[in-house]
């Protein structure tokens, strides 16, 4: 009886060692951006302890083979564990120190294409101090517990790096759509949805004003912690799509209308309220999510509606102010009339197609977050969709919840822009256009 009961404990073990093998191999990815460090010491440490436990096990054991079987087995899936989070973790630290040992010049030109969250200070300012990114994204867990005063402060010593190095200032971004997105709140209050803040005007020019007081007050506030960019506002349409597992994306809960001549001009009024207070607004998600049904955090989409329909429609917001916003925000979702393998925010047929070529767009384009899973689990990984985004044309690569996954992008970006995968035309294209954007961020800063 004894025999069977340890056989079926070495059983259980076995299965936990399996399961450490799956979480080794997601072990770099961002699902465990926020736990990463105690995630790690779990990741040596349990296998580690399978391993002697089942040594252990075995010297007991050992005159019965079915139990030195199972015992064997699990102290070698363990191992396999453990050999694999070793190897991923010496892989990213190696890339990282090719990274940040990389000659200034190549750093500094690529790095003006990238946006990158934190959550390590000195981590960051490592960073910003080596030229290493252009802009910041700022959310929730940065500011939690401090006050508007400590924050500003924190942003201008940001500032005050790029002013030494004689460069332009940084981007520096959040997601304050209002409503259920408001990464700013606390310590600023948290401001009403643009849906609620349309509803109540059935008279447009009321409605317009009351948008552009609205946005006067977000822009005024988001100012006054030093941030220029925000990621808003959502222009998808309310479609009606409803997921029971969408947790992050709830684009019906975020979206202006289901009317696009309303979307556009709502969207019109508060980029022009914004940048009157020396913040820039970016219209997301293009190509539009609110067709989408599946969860672009986590998972990979597609949105299947004919080109002709989407122009009438979805693309109407989009077509409408891309001359008057400067930033225009690429989903991960894949448009399947023209590319039914990578996801608009990498799409060359997309980017360098669709809008760089047939709609003349010259504004700055962005990707959603790499960290998200439409993204990160596509074919060739985080640093084949940052190649193939700038080469496409996209201005910015935005990595906020994940800051890790930017080692692994520049790492690809400097090995490509070396080989010459990454197209000179294109590049110095982008750069005009972000140093267009600069010379007006840095006007507005001294105005202010």
């Amino acid at each position: 009886m004894l025999r069977i009961l340890n056989l079926v404990l070495g059983v259980v073990r076995f299965a936990a060692a399996i399961l450490l093998l799956c979480l080794a191999w997601q072990w770099r990815s961002p699902l465990f951006a926020s736990t990463r460090t105690a995630a790690l010491v779990l990741s040596i440490g349990l296998p580690l302890a399978l391993i002697a436990a089942e040594l252990l096990a075995w010297r007991i054991s050992a005159r019965w083979r079915p139990a030195t079987l199972v015992y064997g087995a699990t102290a070698l899936v363990a191992f396999l564990a453990l050999a694999l989070t070793l190897t991923f973790e010496l892989q990213f630290r190696w890339m990282r120190q090719e990274v940040l040992r990389a000659d200034p010049a190549r750093l500094e030109r690529l790095g003006r294409h990238l946006i990158v969250g934190y959550r390590s200070d000195a981590a960051f300012a490592e960073l910003i101090e080596r030229r290493a990114i252009a802009g910041v994204f700022v959310t929730a867990h940065n500011v939690r517990g401090k006050d508007a005063p400590t924050i500003r402060g924190e942003i201008a010593a940001m500032q005050a790096i790029r002013v030494t190095q004689g460069l332009p200032p940084l981007l520096v971004a959040t997601d304050q759509e209002g409503g259920g997105v408001s990464r700013m709140s606390p310590p600023l209050a948290r401001p009403a949805s643009l849906r609620d803040v349309v509803q109540p005007h059935r008279d447009a020019a009321a409605r317009r004003s009351a948008v552009r007081t609205y946005a006067a007050d977000v822009g005024g506030a988001l100012a006054g912690l030093g941030i220029n960019l925000n990621f808003a506002p959502v222009v998808d349409l309310d479609h009606g799509v409803v997921n029971p597992d969408d947790r992050y994306t709830r684009i019906g809960t975020r979206a202006i209308s289901s009317d696009p001549e309303l979307v556009a001009d709502t969207a019109g009024e508060y980029c022009r309220g914004l940048l009157e207070q020396g913040v820039h607004c970016t219209l997301k998600h293009f190509p539009g999510l609110g067709r989408v049904f599946e969860d672009t955090h986590r998972e990979s989409a597609m949105l299947s509606t004919p080109v002709d329909e989407l122009v009438k429609s979805d693309w109407l917001p989009f077509r409408q102010l891309q001359q008057k916003a400067a930033f225009t925000m690429l989903a991960h979702a894949r448009l399947a009339a023209l590319d039914r393998e990578r996801p608009a925010s990498f799409s060359a047929a997309v980017v360098s197609g669709l809008l760089r070529r047939d709609w003349k767009h010259d504004g700055i384009l962005v990707t959603d977050d790499l960290s998200m899973g439409g993204a990160y689990r596509s074919v060739g990984g985080l640093g084949a969709a940052g190649v193939a985004a700038l080469g496409a044309g996209v201005d910015l690569i935005l990595i906020s919840y994940d800051p890790d996954q930017l080692f692994p992008v520049l790492h690809a970006l400097l090995r490509a822009e070396a080989s010459g995968a990454l197209p000179r035309h294109t590049l110095e294209a982008s750069a005009r256009r972000l140093a267009q954007i600069s010379a007006g961020s840095k006007t507005a800063a001294e105005a202010r």
